[in-house]
């Protein structure tokens, strides 16, 4: 019975020892990961100045972490501990590498990543993030293995440009030939006449006013479609008076239209997409689109001085011979 006493007093002894050791170590690595804080002695003005300007930085800071950074405030703690990391190692090179890397990491991630996925985007080949983050990892520790710079490079560029057909043809392939289509119908008809450079134009009513020049101020109505009849832009759509520019701050149609009508001609303009916006995408107006404009030259804004030092040249007699020079060619070409 002793014995059985003895025994029992011994193993309560020893949970109570494993206990009080347990809460110890328990105690000991909480103190651990608990970082000492140091209290703030402000023993000067330059101390409080100090310390204010570091509370004063901070304005506005969340809202830019939130927005421009894309940081979660819920950790707030991780971010206020790498900072206090970056602080503290100072001007040490390895921590600057390492904040290098990570910024890298990110503007690649978040930057252009995403551009270049979009750039692929509809063409036969598509941007693989894990493939991409290993190639780029792979040229800074000048593994050649699969590339070396100079190839992947050339192998790079070759398939941009072959996509970039590609997928424009499968977008708006259908639209280009539409455009072609219409312009080759439109071209036989007596009436339009086709430049060498491949705009078309109607003669509406010849005006019989100055012709302006490229750098010329001019003011015009008009009216721009696409070939399915669809208005995408008009004058009138910006206030009741005519629009303002120079010839050659607009598309090479209109240059070259505008730099052949005399004051008060109306024409009607049919715009091969060389002409117009190529293969960009403007509005409601589509890659590779034919454009058709209706067009007023209404008149030449010029300085007074210009005005009265210059006299105003008038050519409708040589623009209507050359009008019907290029029809008698175009009825030729067609015969």
């Amino acid at each position: 019975m002793k014995r059985q006493v003895i025994i029992a007093l011994a193993l309560v002894a020893g949970a109570s020892l494993y206990t009080a050791e347990a809460a110890s170590k328990k105690k000991a690595a909480k103190k651990q990961t608990t970082e000492a804080v140091e209290p703030v002695q402000l023993k000067s003005s330059s101390d409080s100045v100090s310390y204010a300007a570091g509370i004063s930085l901070t304005n506005g800071l969340i809202p830019f972490l939130v927005q421009q950074q894309n940081v979660d405030t819920a950790y707030m703690a991780d971010f206020i501990k790498g900072f206090k990391e970056i602080i503290k190692a100072g001007d040490d090179p390895r921590m600057k590498a390492c904040q290098a890397g990570m910024d890298i990491a990110r503007q690649v991630r978040e930057r252009m990543l995403p551009g270049i996925t979009k750039e692929f985007q509809d063409s036969p080949d598509s941007i693989v993030s894990s493939l991409l983050f290993k190639g780029f990892t792979a040229a800074l520790e000048k593994d050649t293995t699969i590339f070396k710079q100079a190839e992947a490079e050339d192998y790079f560029k070759a398939k941009q440009i072959a996509d970039k057909a590609a997928k424009e043809e499968k977008l708006w392939g259908p639209n280009r030939e539409a455009g072609r289509k219409f312009l080759a119908e439109n071209a036989k008809k007596d009436s339009v006449i086709t430049l060498p450079s491949g705009l078309q134009y109607k003669v509406l009513y010849m005006g019989t006013g100055e012709i302006p020049k490229p750098t010329d101020k001019v003011l015009v109505n008009y009216e721009g479609r696409l070939i399915d009849g669809t208005v995408f832009d008009a004058s009138r759509k910006h206030g009741s008076k005519p629009a303002e520019f120079r010839p050659n701050q607009v598309i090479k149609g209109w240059q070259e239209a505008l730099t052949m009508m005399p004051v008060g001609s109306k024409w009607q303009l049919f715009i091969p997409y060389e002409l117009a916006y190529g293969d960009r995408e403007s509005g409601k107006i589509k890659p590779f689109s034919a454009l058709i404009f209706d067009v007023v030259l209404e008149g030449i804004d010029k300085p007074k001085t210009e005005e009265s030092a210059t006299p105003a040249t008038t050519a409708p007699k040589e623009i209507k011979k050359q009008a019907k020079a290029a029809k008698k060619q175009a009825k030729s070409a067609k015969k």
